[in-house]
């Protein structure tokens, strides 16, 4: 693959600042993982929706929710208040989302507050499928309506498998989703694996989308999975970070999550060049085996990146801090 560089597109420097939060069983819904952290700037702190677990069930099988804490916006190592109940209850029977709730965007809209989240559904043939969904809230983003029963992001003819992992960035009049598709399901060793990739779509009004089918960032390997994108404008164009690993054998260190890097100037052309983006995993502790899942949030002039660690975020979520000779553009862009 070659990758491509611009002279004004340097590498970036994350400072580790820390884990912020694991799953410590205070609810019965809330005993194990803490993954996905996705924050809101409000006025006087940052709220990070994130899912967690209840025990699995007989058969081994998990259920997820998802909530919020909130941290002080000057140190979001420290913890103001959790959250002490899910924001959304699973789905019914037969829907998209009756086994899983996982957010990935939270964006304000006027005076709503709107989060893209994964629904997770169990199913034959293959164990699980995903697609994807929005809830919105009036109150500020503590209680949460889905928009409707049926998911905004699913299964079509050309993209016939699961979907997942929505970030939404508005730009002038239009918005701009990235999103994992389905590529295939490969058996390896008896177990059924999803392959996927990061696509692109465009929308009026952040609810119908128009999707061309296209990979957008390329790949290392012919099976390597791509996940939870986040896209951010700094040194006058765009960055994006998001998750990648092996396709089957995943769950071990060697072939697990990491956090890949790619830039571009106009949002649909990416040029992958991992070793810009800067944040590896640690020597040890509880981001040693994997990274994944990255955030971006920008407070009073810093930069933050929220993410997962080990075990696909069993071991909790923390965040870095990016270095401040790495200043943000200035953005005129907002609608």
């Amino acid at each position: 693959m070659e990758v491509l560089t611009r002279p004004d597109v340097a590498g970036f420097t994350w400072e580790k600042k820390g884990r912020i939060f694991v799953a410590d069983g205070r609810y019965e819904w809330m005993q194990a993982y803490a993954q996905v952290p996705s924050p809101l700037l409000l006025q006087d702190r940052i709220r990070i929706y994130f899912t967690c677990r209840p025990a699995p069930e007989p058969s081994g099988d998990y259920v997820s929710y998802t909530t919020f804490l909130d941290v002080d916006r000057g140190d979001p190592k420290n913890i103001l208040y959790v959250h002490d109940r899910p924001i959304l209850p699973l789905g019914g029977p037969g829907a998209f989302d009756e086994f899983g709730v996982m957010p990935c965007c939270v964006l304000r809209k006027g005076t709503e507050v709107w989060l893209y989240y994964v629904g997770w559904a169990r199913t034959r043939g293959v164990p699980w499928q995903s697609s994807v969904g929005l809830a919105i809230s009036d109150d500020g983003g503590t209680t949460f309506k889905r928009s409707g029963p049926g998911p905004i992001i699913t299964r079509t003819q050309r993209e016939p498998f699961v979907h997942g992992s929505p970030f939404v960035l508005p730009v002038g009049n239009r918005y701009h989703l990235w999103y994992l598709a389905g590529t295939a399901w490969v058996n390896h060793g008896g177990r059924m694996e999803s392959i996927y990739r990061l696509f692109h779509a465009l929308s009026d009004d952040g609810v119908e989308w128009q999707r061309d089918g296209i990979p957008s960032v390329p790949t290392l390997e012919e099976n390597e999975c791509q996940a939870r994108p986040a896209v951010l404008r700094l040194r006058d164009c765009y960055h994006m970070w998001f998750s990648y690993r092996h396709g089957v054998d995943f769950r071990n260190p060697q072939r697990g999550y990491g956090i890949g890097y790619a830039w571009s100037d106009d949002l649909v052309i990416w040029h992958r060049a991992d070793s810009l983006g800067g944040l590896a995993k640690s020597v040890a502790g509880w981001d040693s085996e994997m990274v994944s899942y990255p955030s971006l949030l920008q407070v009073d002039g810093t930069t933050y990146l929220f993410y997962c660690g080990n075990h696909m975020g069993r071991e909790g979520f923390g965040y870095a801090k990016l270095d401040s000779s790495a200043r943000a553009a200035d953005r005129n862009d907002t609608p």
